[in-house]
């Protein structure tokens, strides 16, 4: 069920962070706030491209699949990161699925109404313009650790890509099942499990509880 939005919810988006007050109010009027409950899916590959998300809270996550059912996850996303927006820019249908991991608070706001907001924010403009830019980078980077690392590589890339600093820890705080790290890295969960198993054995990390706490010794190589 969408919702309408105040100007102080829509202060705490970084996207709308460098919009004057009175942009703030117009914006309120076009930009709707929508709950999903855990496992909905927001967007399918190959519909029709009508609104861009930005995340309030919860995560999900961004996925792709071939016509014998292999998936493969290409992104987990979190609060203040924005998708959908690519369809917008271009006019293409929606280039993968996204489906809520947990419950979820979002905003969306239509593609004729997104195309003004930027012809009339250069600041905005230039926001979406460096996801668009980080997320591409972040593609470059997965490719590499696909074609130059190992699983072993793969996954402490992917842990320590995930991590935050925690008291001077750094520590994947949010739970991370081994079938998605799998589904992340291109590889069995089998495989992923033995990796795991092997990396905590040798005291590359640490579990606690559904936390996963990374050693110094986990530092991949430049």
């Amino acid at each position: 069920m969408a919702t309408t939005v105040s100007t102080a919810v829509l202060k705490t988006v970084p996207l709308f962070a460098s919009c004057p007050e009175e942009q703030l109010r117009m914006l309120t009027t076009v930009v709707t706030r929508k709950s999903a409950p855990r496992s909905t899916t927001i967007m399918a590959g190959g519909d029709p491209t009508d609104s861009l998300y930005i995340i309030l809270s919860g995560r999900l996550k961004v996925m792709m699949s071939d016509s014998e059912g292999k998936e493969v996850i290409l992104a987990i996303l979190g609060p203040g990161e924005i998708f959908g927006e690519m369809g917008l820019i271009d006019d293409e249908p929606r280039s993968a699925t996204v489906i809520s991991i947990e419950p979820c608070e979002l905003l969306s706001i239509s593609k004729r109404d997104f195309k003004k907001c930027l012809q009339e924010n250069f600041d905005m403009t230039m926001a979406v313009m460096r996801g668009l830019v980080k997320r591409l980078r972040e593609a470059d980077r997965k490719i590499g650790s696909l074609a130059l690392l190992d699983v072993y590589g793969r996954v402490a890339r992917l842990l320590l890509d995930m991590a935050e600093n925690v008291d001077g820890e750094k520590v994947v705080t949010k739970r991370l099942p081994k079938q998605d790290i799998a589904k992340m890295i291109g590889a069995s969960r089998e495989m992923v499990s033995r990796v795991m198993k092997d990396l905590q054995t040798g005291g590359y990390i640490e579990m606690r509880g559904s936390q996963i706490v990374l050693r110094d010794t986990i530092m991949l190589p430049e």
